[in-house]
């Protein structure tokens, strides 16, 4: 691919590396370079290092903003072609850069954080040091933020591959060097993962490929620009989505042998922060006439994709007032399932079926809303705990439906062969 590059100051090789992934973030890129910056200074004075603008030609000169920052570590701009967009190929780019650099040590953060401090780097490069390949961290997230990795990503990672990872699409990760050079080999880079799809893609191929995961507690909560979940969806449903369940297909091999989750190891300790994340408020009113509407396009779809008795279920929800909906745990898995095996045998068309998907996601959502409404943020966690350990027990329905539903690459399942 294609890269622009802009080396003021010469940069040929270094142990640590700090990206910043961007498009369009001239108010807020400036600030994040400076708490970088301070975090390498005070943690890593030692080591060279280099902080990375990975950007996609943003017409508001985010470039020229992050050069002019003003910092101790060396500085490298690197964009896509004019035109060329993606979350993802800017951390291809970056990871390009890693490696060329002779890098031990990378971490990719958000263009738009408020609350980073000098600490996250530290927090986010140590246990490379101490033997860890990938780092995730822990922070705390308003209950209704994050509602694609709360319904969907966090539950499929745990039930999939058996490790709990609270925040596996974060968009604030450390990776090794080591791991750096895994994921240049991968064949399963698409347009999805150079899209949205990269967070989930990088933690999935960590997992699953064996590398040393942790989390790590970043001692702040995170706070950056929050959006409604009925209103700013955007594409990144569809590329996340997207994303899970062509893994899934890819590595089938592993999650049929997944029994059940286990924790994955944290490094360092919570530092008692106060619960004060950015309030996401959340229009119930839109999420259920957005079902509603989706119920009227996408019914003839639904009963392709989703198994009767499901789609009964899921139907009946529309029969109770709109602050008593809810969606079970255990019917919701089953739905997921549903349109896992529907994506594998492109039962309808890729696009279309991740379309019909997001009605049930928003009622989905609605139903988390109504549930947790009263708690605070660490009853949602908890509640959220009991919802996923109850998704974990539908994974033999999941097996049952791939292993006997009819593949479209012309292997027989074992139920036809031994029906034969």
């Amino acid at each position: 691919m294609t890269r622009i590059i802009k080396n003021p100051d010469k940069v040929k090789k270094a142990e640590i590396v700090v990206g910043i992934p961007s498009y369009k973030e001239r108010d807020s890129i400036g600030f994040v370079v400076s708490q970088i910056d301070k975090g390498l200074s005070q943690y890593f004075g030692q080591k060279e290092s280099v902080i990375i603008n990975v950007d996609n030609n943003s017409p508001d000169n985010t470039g020229k903003v992050f050069l002019q920052t003003k910092t101790n570590a060396s500085k490298l701009y690197i964009s896509t072609p004019p035109g060329t967009r993606g979350k993802g190929r800017n951390i291809r780019n970056l990871i390009e850069a890693g490696v060329e650099l002779g890098a031990k040590a990378i971490v990719m953060l958000d263009a738009d954080l408020k609350s980073i401090t000098p600490r996250w780097i530290q927090y986010l490069i140590e246990p490379i040091y101490m033997g860890h390949d990938y780092v995730i961290p822990i922070y705390v997230r308003h209950k209704y933020d994050g509602t694609i990795t709360n319904n969907i990503t966090y539950p499929l990672t745990r039930i999939l591959y058996g490790r709990r990872t609270r925040q596996p699409i974060a968009g604030d990760f450390g990776f090794s060097g080591k791991l750096a050079r895994a994921y240049l080999t991968e064949k399963t880079w698409d347009e999805n993962v150079y899209e949205y799809g990269i967070d989930i893609w990088m933690t999935t191929i960590a997992i699953a490929r064996g590398f040393k995961v942790c989390q790590t507690f970043l001692g702040a909560p995170k706070s950056h620009r929050t959006k409604d979940p009925g209103t700013s969806l955007g594409p990144m449903f569809f590329q996340v989505v997207g994303t899970v369940f062509k893994l899934v297909v890819d590595f089938e091999y592993l999650w049929k042998d997944t029994s059940k989750s286990f924790p994955t190891n944290i490094f360092g300790f919570g530092l008692g922060v106060k619960e004060d994340p950015p309030e996401v408020k959340v229009d119930s009113s839109n999420l259920f006439k957005k079902f509603i509407s989706g119920l009227k396009e996408y019914r003839t779809i639904w009963k392709k994709i989703i198994a009767p008795l499901n789609l009964e279920e899921l139907l009946s929800v529309q029969e109770v007032s709109e602050k008593k909906i809810s969606v079970p745990a255990d019917l919701w898995a089953r739905i997921l399932f549903d349109y896992i095996v529907a994506f594998r045998d492109k039962l309808v068309p890729r696009t279309k079926l991740l379309n019909s998907l997001i009605p049930i996601y928003f009622i989905r959502t609605l139903g988390f809303v109504n549930a947790t409404w009263d708690m605070d943020i660490k009853a949602a966690e908890d509640f959220l705990e009991t919802e996923c350990r109850i998704m974990e027990d539908e994974i033999y329905y999941l097996i049952a439906k791939w292993n006997q539903t009819p593949r479209k690459d012309g292997i027989p399942s074992i139920i036809q062969y031994l029906e034969e």
